[in-house]
């Protein structure tokens, strides 16, 4: 069992995020030694095995009690018996990394029983941290993070992909949106939370470390996230999968979700 004390991780996993952000800088002065995991995985480099190793060490060598899971790391069903634990991406857009993109980050969450309750999203590359910890707020830096206030579908930014935003998806109507993408999917939930987009929409399944982040962040904020049928995400499943996530500000996510319902 783990301990009941609730520790406050979020001091520590700010920290670890930024030294993760050093060592992946750093590794950019080099070969990156990409490869292709296979199985449509997407690529990895030497950087987020690196990040990887450097995490786990220091995160369960101060939370031993907690469990792990980790995009590059093999995975281990003892994560299942523990109340709490660490939900990591070692760099979240690793693709646009190892492309000399920006929007890549190192993304550590804390969940107990199925809910994150810490967060922390470093983007070394753009010089930002967002941050959440339950009952505490969401930031950017020193600042809170605030919300958009669109309330219809029509006229809102949206973050998906434009194949997405077409009919077969939309039975009760394809929004009238302005549409954009980025690589990153934490960084697309991070922007909701912002303020700088209305919503974030994607109907592909996503990997509980894709999401987990972003999942506190927003909704410490004050916006909403759900799966695309309505249901509150919960993380250390056996799957450690999530069906398609829709993340909007509280205002415009029922009408989001009247569109995908509608027959």
């Amino acid at each position: 069992m783990d301990d009941p004390a609730a520790p406050d991780d979020l001091p520590m996993m700010v920290e670890a995020a930024l030294d993760a952000g050093e060592i992946a800088m750093r590794f950019r002065q080099g070969p990156l030694g990409t490869r292709d995991k296979g199985d449509g995985q997407g690529p990895v480099t030497e950087a987020d095995l690196a990040v990887d190793a450097m995490l786990k060490q220091r995160l369960r060598g101060i939370r031993p009690q907690y469990g792990w899971l980790s995009e590059e790391t093999p995975d281990d069903p003892a994560r299942l018996s523990h109340d709490r634990v660490f939900i990591v991406d070692p760099i979240d857009g690793t693709r646009g990394y190892a492309n000399g993109g920006t929007d890549f980050c190192h993304a550590i969450a804390v969940a107990e029983k199925g809910r994150v309750i810490a967060a922390v999203a470093h983007f070394p590359a753009l010089g930002l941290t967002y941050s959440a910890s339950i009952g505490r707020g969401a930031w950017i830096g020193g600042d809170h993070l605030t919300p958009s206030k669109q309330k219809l579908a029509d006229g809102a930014r949206i973050l998906a992909g434009k194949r997405q935003m077409t009919a077969p998806f939309w039975p009760g109507g394809v929004p009238d949106a302005k549409v954009e993408l980025r690589g990153s999917l934490i960084y697309r939930l991070c922007l909701v939370a912002q303020g700088r987009f209305d919503a974030s929409i994607t109907f592909r399944p996503a990997w509980e470390w894709d999401v987990a982040v972003g999942d506190l962040i927003l909704r410490e904020a004050g916006a909403r996230i759900t799966t695309v049928s309505g249901e509150v995400p919960t993380f250390n499943s056996p799957s450690a999968k999530l069906p398609g996530i829709v993340a909007a500000n509280a205002a415009l996510h029922p009408d989001l979700m009247a569109r995908l319902a509608a027959e």
